[in-house]
């Protein structure tokens, strides 16, 4: 197969990338260079894949519409020349924006990793030739009557360290905006009285930086602490060490690859009844689910009463990477096969 996947525009692709679509749109594509298949990827500058790259330039400014407007045409214009001149079989599309930019007759996927309320309206008039499909059921189940594919749910690899100590203290690893509810985090952090270590970074987005400035630094403090975005090993060994991961997420998530990869190292997750949240922890098993931050303070101090090994077995048995990969395959050779036929 020769296939395409394409990014959100101004998030960078690698093994490593904070954005949930970005981390599955890395695994696939050195899942396609492993199997043999001809992988190329559209993204922002900044990007590492292990199939063929194609960039355009990163915004060095705020994120406008301007810019938005820019990388829409430049991309526009890359899809059509890729797909001509490289023969590309399947042009897969992760990006929230990509009704914008989607192939006019080239067969295409498009995976939608975010709340479905968030996109385009005219995501659900889009031609044939652009099939849709969610990452749970959760997500499938709130689409606006629209013809999806079944949904292939996330799958995350597995961070454990069996040479780190669990320690005292609590985590939350996400994007530094509104709807994470990271104030919401460090309050319950505060009223359980335990330290919170917060990994992530602040996008340029003007919503974003006047979050960040109003509502999460007035709180940080010698024990509530922002240490910027982590990546590989250093995350394995943070989700290894910390006490629960918090999840006091506000927009209805469509899934939560942070919530499996904690659960997968033996963290419990505390997580607000958020969109699929439910569907990935089990409460009193691998974590809980807390509807307020009274109680999501409350469940940091009842920890104790989860068991890190059964975490890890219960991720290895339903947060399988494997799994997704091979779903992905077989949408990508039945959507390539109905083209053809």
């Amino acid at each position: 197969m020769r296939v395409l996947n394409v990014a959100f525009p101004f998030a960078p692709v690698r093994p490593d990338a904070v954005g949930g679509a970005e981390q599955i749109l890395s695994c696939l594509d050195r899942a396609l260079v492993e199997a043999g298949h001809a992988s190329h990827v559209l993204a922002c500058e900044g990007s590492r894949t292990a199939g063929r790259l194609h960039t355009i330039p990163k915004p060095s400014g705020d994120i406008d519409e301007q810019a938005r407007e820019t990388a829409h045409a430049q991309y526009r214009r890359l899809i059509a020349l890729i797909v001509e001149t490289e023969g590309v079989d399947l042009v897969h599309l992760h990006g929230i924006d990509f009704v914008h930019y989607a192939p006019a007759t080239a067969p295409a996927l498009a995976t939608l990793h975010l709340p479905l309320g968030w996109y385009d309206a005219a995501t659900w008039a889009l031609p044939a030739n652009i099939r849709l499909h969610c990452v749970s059921q959760h997500q499938h189940a709130t689409a606006p009557g629209a013809r999806l594919l079944e949904p292939i749910p996330n799958g995350a690899p597995s961070l454990a360290r069996a040479d780190v100590r669990r320690r005292d203290f609590c985590v939350m690893l996400a994007r530094i905006c509104p709807e994470k509810g990271l104030h919401l985090a460090i309050e319950a952090a505060k009223r359980a009285d335990v330290s919170l270590l917060i990994a992530g970074e602040v996008y340029p987005y003007r919503a974003h930086l006047d979050y960040f400035e109003t509502e999460v630094a007035p709180r940080l403090d010698a024990r509530r602490r922002l240490i910027g975005p982590v990546q590989g090993r250093a995350k394995a060994r943070l989700l290894s060490a910390a006490r629960a991961l918090l999840a006091p997420f506000a927009a209805p998530e469509t899934s939560s690859l942070v919530a499996m990869e904690a659960i997968g190292a033996g963290a419990p997750v505390i997580a607000f009844r958020s969109g699929a949240l439910p569907e990935i922890v089990e409460h009193g098993r691998t974590g809980f689910i807390v509807d307020s931050v009274e109680e999501m303070a409350d469940a940091i101090a009842r920890t104790h009463e989860i068991d890190s090994a059964a975490c890890r077995t219960t991720a290895r048995a339903r947060f399988s990477i494997r799994r997704m990969i091979n779903r992905y395959f077989d949408a990508y050779r039945s959507i390539i096969a109905e083209r053809t036929a």
